[in-house]
């Protein structure tokens, strides 16, 4: 068992010295040493959290439009359409455009929760030691791995629906119609965004950057381990890092 808490704990105190590194096994000895299935509870209870609190947080009203980590502006490809447009005197409709494309990400952001609940009790041991061992966001890594291609299925369709539903192709082409013309005159490449895909990066980038940020808390703040599970195996780890 002592070689298991050597294993365990050695990538989280590799850089202490030899004298805190005894300390760390020492204290441990002395305690109800964690098993393999409590650290993969731990681990999956920490995900469920911050996967739970993430779509929570990203799907209510204005989770990704007033939120400046992850609202989702003017296509990056198509900023020169908004300058285009914006000195042409269509204020609206690119304020209109921006809306259109978070809530499209709010909206999509309610079917990610079975995805997360399904990857998260299919991680086994090896994954469990795997993200024991990784950084402070290496559980966020493993979970986007497991969920992006069926997330990208999910989402896909729902953001299609909240495009074409509020005619945002029909706000947006004009705009980019526009601006095409006129490179005729000023030698600018034209545009050609995909909206439907821009939307869902944009909205699973928004979902892992606030389960990133829920499980640097766990990690860190014992204030942030809700139930005994998580004070058990995130607190075992404190102060050997």
């Amino acid at each position: 068992m002592k070689k298991l808490l050597i294993i365990l704990l050695f990538p989280l105190v590799s850089s202490c010295d030899p004298a805190v590194l005894e300390s760390v096994i020492g204290s441990q000895s002395s305690k109800h040493a964690l098993t393999n299935q409590e650290v993969i509870n731990g681990l999956k209870e920490a995900l469920k959290v911050g996967a739970t609190n993430a779509v929570s947080f990203t799907s209510k009203t204005d989770g990704f439009f007033k939120n400046p980590f992850i609202k989702i502006p003017f296509p990056k490809d198509a900023e020169k359409v908004k300058t285009f447009a914006l000195n042409n005197g269509f204020q609206t409709q690119v304020e209109k455009f921006e809306l259109t494309l978070n809530r499209a990400a709010e909206k999509a952001a309610t079917e990610a929760a079975p995805v997360f609940l399904n990857a998260i009790m299919a991680m086994t041991i090896e994954d469990g030691f795997q993200i024991l061992k990784g950084d402070s966001t290496a559980a966020t890594n493993y979970l986007r791995k497991a969920t992006t291609a069926e997330l990208v299925q999910k989402f896909s369709p729902i953001v299609e629906k909240a495009i074409n539903d509020v005619g945002l192709t029909q706000i947006y082409e004009p705009l980019a119609a526009a601006y095409n013309a006129s490179t005729l005159f000023s030698g600018n490449s034209q545009v050609n965004t995909d909206l439907k895909a821009y939307v869902t990066d944009k909205a699973l980038n928004g979902l892992f950057f606030y389960i990133s940020a829920e499980e640097k808390k766990i990690r860190r703040d014992s204030a942030a381990r809700v139930n005994e599970i998580l004070r058990k195996v995130f607190g075992s780890l404190d102060g050997n890092s």
